[in-house]
């Protein structure tokens, strides 16, 4: 668990997606609070440059990173500069430094399927898990939460309105089924920025390159979350998340499109109360809050000047303009694998657009054919996940 009062050791950290904006915010939240944190493990995919920096600040005891030739030049950069972090590589080594004994806290911030088994490791071996990788609930929902229940782990979301909902709920046991009418709680708000194409010509939108569409007007993310937020298949992943998340159906969440990103989430309670949790679109603040839970320390996060913010505007989702926020809703309310085949569709869908391979409209296509073309299937194990990301993943390359 993370320190508390009368705590003299620092919690030790590891950081899954180390080189990623969730991973370099998280190292600054640590780095202004070094007696409360240590960290333990930084991982990445293949940006060896960005974790040498990172090690070299950080000293953690274990650096991991997924692409082998990658591993062989951090180590080399590593111990001609003296580091003494050890340097491992591959899909074993992250689920073994998620796990490891040493370990209290695990910021889960791998983006993507590629995140879910060492996610899961850091659960089944009952940490303090912050879940900033929403697939592996979108995957694995009835799994994951089962895991999280058995091992005693606690579930924390990073996600600003996963979050959000958190800090609004009644207090609940982090990781534990939330029975929503025992809280009087009537329906959550999960709010949505809407993208940089949200006042676009939907008719122009065939036209968009990845640039225009990683330019996110308030958060500053990678190009895959931020292609998900132009089509707002982010909202639809964050949906499903958040069923998962609060024990709810999709019935009882509504997505309501806010521009300004200032309120990051809602939820309403039967006696017609609505709270809501404001801030600064800084990632800093869930982190911080997540980290600290259920103290609270400072985020480096500017204090949000409501006065200069003026005005805040609220308007329903066009399903029309973002056929991904669609197709997400339907296979939330599907159920079985269907979550997990829409996320390796999209991932496929997205990769091939950053690669400028497949056009910006023909995202939601590609998706829907991949839907349509694999049976549903109850996920009543692992394997059973996998294969049916497998499956999808393959359907959508060869639709390609």
């Amino acid at each position: 668990m993370a320190l508390l009062v009368g705590q003299t050791n620092p919690s030790r950290i590891t950081i899954l997606g180390a080189s990623g904006s969730i991973g370099v915010s998280t190292l600054d939240v640590v780095a202004r609070h070094p007696d409360r944190y240590q960290i333990f493990a930084l991982t990445a995919n293949s940006r060896w440059q960005v974790l040498q920096a990172q090690c070299l600040q950080h000293q953690p005891r274990y650096a991991v990173i997924s692409d082998p030739e990658s591993a062989v030049l951090l180590q080399a950069a590593l111990k001609a500069q003296g580091s003494k972090t050890e340097v491992l590589c591959g899909e074993q080594a992250l689920q073994e430094v998620a796990a490891h004994a040493d370990v209290d806290t695990v910021m889960a911030a791998i983006v993507g399927a590629a995140g879910l088994l060492p996610t899961l490791a850091a659960v089944r071996a009952g940490k303090k898990v912050l879940l900033a990788n929403k697939e592996s609930l979108v995957m694995a929902g009835g799994l994951f939460t089962q895991a999280v229940q058995d091992a005693g782990a606690v579930l924390l979301p990073i996600d600003s309105e996963h979050n959000a909902i958190f800090q609004c709920m009644p207090p609940i046991a982090a990781g534990q089924p939330l029975d929503m009418a025992a809280a009087g709680v009537r329906k959550i708000l999960l709010t949505a920025s809407g993208g940089p194409f949200l006042h676009r010509d939907a008719g122009s939108l065939k036209d968009v390159t990845p640039d225009e569409a990683c330019a996110h007007p308030n958060w500053s993310m990678g190009r895959k979350i931020s292609v998900d937020s132009a089509s707002m298949m982010n909202k639809g992943l964050e949906l499903v998340e958040a069923c998962w998340l609060f024990n709810c159906q999709p019935a009882q969440i509504d997505i309501v499109i806010h521009p300004q990103s200032v309120i990051h989430s809602m939820v309403e309670y039967v006696d017609g109360s609505v709270l809501a949790q404001l801030g600064n679109p800084d990632m800093r603040t869930p982190i911080a809050h997540a980290m600290a839970w259920p103290e609270r320390i400072d985020s480096g996060v500017a204090s949000l000047d409501i006065i200069a913010q003026a005005r805040l505007d609220f308007t329903a989702p066009d399903l029309k303009r973002f056929p991904c926020l669609r197709l997400a809703i339907e296979a939330a309310n599907a159920g079985q694998t269907a979550p997990a085949i829409l996320n390796a569709a999209n991932e496929v869908a997205v990769e091939a657009f950053l690669q400028e391979r497949l056009r910006f409209d023909q995202i939601p296509a590609l998706i829907e054919e991949t839907l349509s073309t694999i049976s549903l299937t109850e996920p009543v194990s692992l394997d059973v996940v996998q294969d049916a990301d497998r499956q999808a993943r393959a359907v959508a390359v060869e639709k390609l």
